[in-house]
Parts: C-alpha cells; structure tokens; sequence
C-alpha cells in the first residue's frame, strides 16, 4: 500500500496537552423548524445547492441523523459523502470521518470552507501548532466535520480526544478496506470496532462504491454493524461507456484512443508495474499528451506535487498503479484507461467509476489480451496466502474475464456481478458492435488435441506453431511436426488462434502451469468438448479498430450547448481557473463542470437567478455570485 495514502502519528503527538472541554458545544448552525428531512432539504439547498436528494440520499439521511446506524453501498460519484456530510451538520458534535487517504484531506476540507462547512483534518503533515490548533476546535465544539486516517484514530490519544468532546457521528469510507476479500486491504480497518464499543450512542454509517455480497456481509460483521440498515444503490453508472479491446501494441492503441476520443481532457491511465507507469507517461509525453507518473516508488513530494497537479489542472493524464485514485474527488475524469487487466471486477469497477463523477459522458477503455490472464494466474499461485484465499481470488478473476469475453452486454455483465439484473444498456462496446460469434468447437477441439499430443508440457507459442505447421527449430527438436494436429490449423492466423487459447482458458478448458514455463494444460472440463459432446461458441477475432472509428459510431454528444453557450462556458472555465489559483484550491472546488454548463446555458441576470441554479449554494453566491454575473454581463457588451 503506498504510503502517501497512510498517516503514522509523529512523536510528539501524544505531548499535545489537552484543552478542557466545552460544557455545552454552540449549535452547528441555525436551522428552520420542522422535521428532519424538511431541514436537511434546507442544508441540501443553502449549503450544497443542489435542489433535491438523489436516489436513496434522503433516506440515508434520515436514518443517520435520526441516530441510526446505515451501512451504503453506492456507486462512486452518487453523492456518498452527502450521506454524512449533511447528518454531521444537523446533528450536535462533530462528525468524524474516518478516511484512508491523508493524501486528499486537505481538498476535502478546501472543498467544505469554499462552502461554509466548518471542517478540519488530523494526520501527519501538520505541524505542532496546526495539529493544536484542530485539537483545541475539536474541544471547544467548532467544527462539523474531522477527518482523519484509521491509523490517526487507533491512536490512545486521539481515542481519549474524542470521549471528550461529544461526536455527532461516525463515517467510515472505503469500508471494503475492512474486508480481506477488498482489493485495498488496510489492516487498521479491522480495529475500528472499538467505535461501537467506545462510542456505543454515536450513529455509524460506513460506506463504499465497491463490494459483492461476501465482501458487505463481513464489513457488516468486522463493524459491527449487522444491526444496521443497509442501502444499496443501483450500481450502474449510465454516464459510462465501456469499451475493452484485444491487445496489439497497448501503447499505440493507448495514444489513438486518447487522439481520437479525448485529446486535452482529464484521464487515468492504470498499469500493473511502476516500470509500465513511467515507461507510459513518457510515451504520451513524447506524443504531446500532458501525462504524469505516479506510484509508491516514488520520491514522497514527487507523488504529492503530481497528484496536486492532476486535482487542479485541466486536461492532465495520470499514468498510475492502483495505489492512485481511492477517494478521487475531481469529477471531470472523461476516461479511466487499463493497460493491463485489473485482478477483480470489485477493483475495475471502482476504478472506471473515477470516470464521469460529474454524470457527463465518460469513458471506461481497457486493451486485454493472453498474457494478461497468464500474469494474473501466475500472480495468485505464487502468492503467499493459503488455498482458500487463493481459491476466492481464482474466482474473482474468472468473473473479470468473463467480463472481458462476454458477448453480450458488458453493463449486464457487470451489474449481474453485483447482483443487479438489467437490461443490454446500449452504451458499450458490444451493444454498438455486436461481436461476431462462430461454432468454434472444431478449432478448440484442435487446440486441445494439439496440447494433450505435446505432452502438455509447452505454451501458446509453441502449440500455434504445431497447429499453423510452423517448423520452427523448438517444433523440430521435439518432432512435433510429426503430429497429427501438425498444420490441422493452417487456416488461422497467430493473433486468430492466440485469441481462441485466451477464450479457451477463460472458459476453463485449459489452465496455465507456471511452475512448467507456463506450459498450457488441460482441465476436466476439457474432456466433453475434446470429444465432441459439447458446442463451443467464441466470439470471432477481429483487428483493432483503426484511428477515429470509434469516434465516428460515437452516439451521443459531448455536451448539448450551443456555439454561443459554448464559449460562455470557456469563458467561465477560465474565469475559475484564475479563482482557483487566488484561492489555492483545486477549479472543481469553486465551481463543478455541470454547474458552469448550467450557467451558461441559463445566462442569469440576477443574484436571484443565478442561485437557483443547481450548484450554487447560498455561500458561493455571495461569495461568486456577482463576478460571474460581470463574467456574463462582458461578454454581452
């Protein structure tokens, strides 16, 4: 795990002397009268500007601020942190969010100010005095919202700081870190029962974008929380289109995608490697695409002076691993690029959802191919942990590549993962180009006829050649050209039948053995096809489509301004750019894409207009309010 995602406390953390207590915290603020949902509707609007809840939003709500526990399992750009966000202001005390990115702390306090929120963080880039300075608001009842790392909490210090201010609630994020089955495993997670044990009056909501059935049913049990409400939204991101490829030359395939789909907008790249990072970064680089590196190999300020750049400027690409992204709040992400396949479907939905946060089109694109699934096997079998963790990590993979092999739908796909059922959603690769499926019962006959005579003691490369009859010196050594299977595949290409072995493993007719040079072996499902008693049908090679194609069948519209309302939204977009930097705040923190394109198709005249405008809370319109009605007014003259 990178540690510029984690916080160790610094020595002198525990010498803080603690300030007495308030007796009696001041109300967070003054709210109308009436129940719980009409006020937090009120903060919904005033503060947030947003003129309704989404989905489930408001019954979470409810549920929180009323004191109850709720686990949330929504879709990363669905408004979780509203969840808490808004509870922790109706409630009295401070709301502490428990977060495992020190890294993205202060953008979400920035974030808060710009808004009005009183919020605070505690984690080791403080200094002495800041760290005093958020202790002595955390007694004195000043602050809404507190967040800090789990390894922060666990402290004795920071436990003894909370007993003794009163806490309006507990939010857990990326609650999947609890699970051993999660992709982001942080054994600090585990610890934080000790919240309902310490604090049992205080409400917890723990909530995450990214977990199956197995992986809630334990944070329910590591939390504590099995008594807890549980919401599950809807997993599907409509916004996102999904669209995975087969690899020929990823890198090249990688620059065309960005050329002809997103040249000058904000992506995420990820690769397997910190060798692959960086080699990728500098590809683009080379290409004239703006991208930086980033991963846990790096020097500390590097990565923090990278992601600082990819939060605050526009059009940047981050070439990263995974230990880049968790709890990225930038929601003008147009594309979340794989370059090498993701181990589970948990991790690579959680990873396109980085992607279109802002419910404008977006694009999940990934370049998949043989040695990817060989990798990822090899992966799991020399791990170190036991056979029933590793057998729990063979199945998350088989689903990933089914995902990658399906003919239908992908969106299906995914949500059936889940536990969604659906409907073919229109809206990625394979519902636009329907792929073309073939009886590939006697080509996978064939191949497997082709490994079970070479002794299954050799890989792909070497069984194409026996089957293209290919009298290579490795054939010839080992007489294989002497087969029969020698040339029964003469008809097929090398990138035909390395396609039909990916969809034979994925099927589970073959297996990989890494502990024999990743020697192709056949499995007992292989048997009932060998024979002929069962119909294989694979979906039929096709060559990468070539530049701008894609572009071309594209259906829907980037944004549905016109000409004029066009460049009034440029015109704002660097009007925000210059209000950022004055205020030294990532642009999407003044103002979101959707807002901006909101202003500029409504073109208020007044403060009054302007505030109905979703986005624009009542903070940001005294604050804002009148430069963007000059803004509109300049360009009117």
């Amino acid at each position: 795990m990178d540690d510029f995602m984690q916080d160790a406390p610094p020595s002198w953390w525990d010498d803080i002397p603690g300030d007495a207590p308030a007796a009696a915290p001041p109300p967070v603020r003054a709210l109308p009268p009436g129940d719980l949902r009409a006020q937090a509707l009120h903060v919904l609007n005033t503060v947030f500007g947003y003129p309704a809840f989404r989905g489930e939003q408001a019954e979470i709500v409810q549920q929180v601020a009323a004191g109850g526990d709720a686990l949330v399992l929504m879709p990363t750009g669905g408004g979780k942190s509203l969840c808490y966000q808004i509870p922790a202001i109706l409630r009295q005390g401070v709301g502490v969010v428990v977060s495992p990115l020190i890294a993205l702390m202060q953008d979400q306090v920035d974030a808060l100010a710009e808004l009005g929120v009183r919020a605070a963080f505690l984690n080791s880039t403080q200094t002495m005095e800041q760290t005093r300075d958020v202790v002595g608001k955390v007694r004195r009842g000043q602050l809404d919202l507190l967040y800090v790392a789990p390894e922060r909490l666990m402290t004795p210090r920071c436990l003894e700081l909370l007993e003794s201010t009163r806490i309006a609630l507990f939010a857990i994020d990326e609650a999947h870190c609890v699970s051993q089955w999660g992709h982001d495993f942080r054994p600090e997670y585990i610890q934080l029962s000790v919240l309902h044990e310490r604090f049992p009056q205080v409400p917890r909501i723990a909530l995450t974008a990214t977990a199956d059935a197995q992986t809630r049913a334990e944070i329910a049990l590591r939390l504590q929380l099995q008594e807890a409400r549980q919401f599950v939204s809807s997993f599907d991101r409509p916004n996102i289109r999904y669209q995975i490829v087969e690899k020929d030359n990823g890198k090249k395939q990688l620059l065309d995608f960005i050329q002809s789909e997103h040249s000058g907008e904000a992506g995420i790249v990820y690769c397997l490697s910190r060798k692959k990072v960086e080699e990728t970064a500098e590809f683009l680089k080379q290409h004239g695409i703006a991208a930086l590196p980033y991963h846990a190999g790096m020097p500390h300020a590097q990565r923090a002076a990278h992601q600082a750049r990819f939060l605050r400027e526009d059009g940047l690409v981050m070439t990263a691993t995974i230990a880049f992204g968790m709890g990225i709040d930038k929601p003008d992400v147009r594309f979340v690029a794989h370059l090498d396949l993701p181990k589970n479907i948990e991790g690579y939905y959680q990873e396109t959802g980085r992607a279109g946060r802002d419910g404008m089109p977006a694009h999940a694109w990934m370049a998949y191919g043989l040695q990817d699934v060989v990798l990822q096997r090899r992966m799991i079998e020399e791990s170190e942990a036991d056979e029933n963790f590793k057998r729990v990590l063979r199945m998350k993979l088989d689903a990933m590549l089914g995902l990658c092999e399906t003919a239908n739908c992908r969106r299906m796909r995914l949500l059936e993962y889940f536990g969604q059922p659906s409907q073919p959603c229109g809206n990625c690769d394979t519902c636009l180009l329907p792929p073309q499926l073939f009886d590939a019962t006697v080509q996978v006959q064939k191949l497997l006829s082709a490994v079970y005579r070479c002794g299954q003691r050799f890989g792909t490369g070497h069984i194409i050649e026996v089957l293209r009859g290919i009298s290579s010196e490795k054939v010839l050594q080992w007489q294989h050209d002497q087969l029969k299977t020698f040339g029964c595949g003469r008809e097929h290409s090398e990138d035909e039948w390395r396609s039909i072995v990916r969809q034979s493993i994925a099927l589970g007719l073959l297996t990989v053995d890494h502990e024999a040079y990743n020697a192709l072996k056949l499995t007992e499902a292989a048997r009932p096809a060998l024979m002929g008693e069962r119909k294989i049908d694979l979906r039929r090679y096709q060559k990468a489509a070539k530049r701008g194609s894609q572009r071309q069948n594209k259906p829907f519209v980037e944004t549905d301004l016109s000409s004029g309302e066009q460049a009034i939204f440029e015109k704002l977009r660097w009007w925000r750019v210059e209000t950022a930097r004055e205020h030294n705040v990532p642009a999407y923190v003044i103002f979101v894409d959707a807002t901006l394109r909101e202003i500029a198709k409504a073109q208020p005249a007044s403060l009054e207009e302007l505030g109905h405008i979703s986005g624009v809370g009542q903070r940001k319109l005294e604050s804002y309010g009148q430069q963007i009605l000059d803004v509109l007014r300049a360009l009117k003259d």
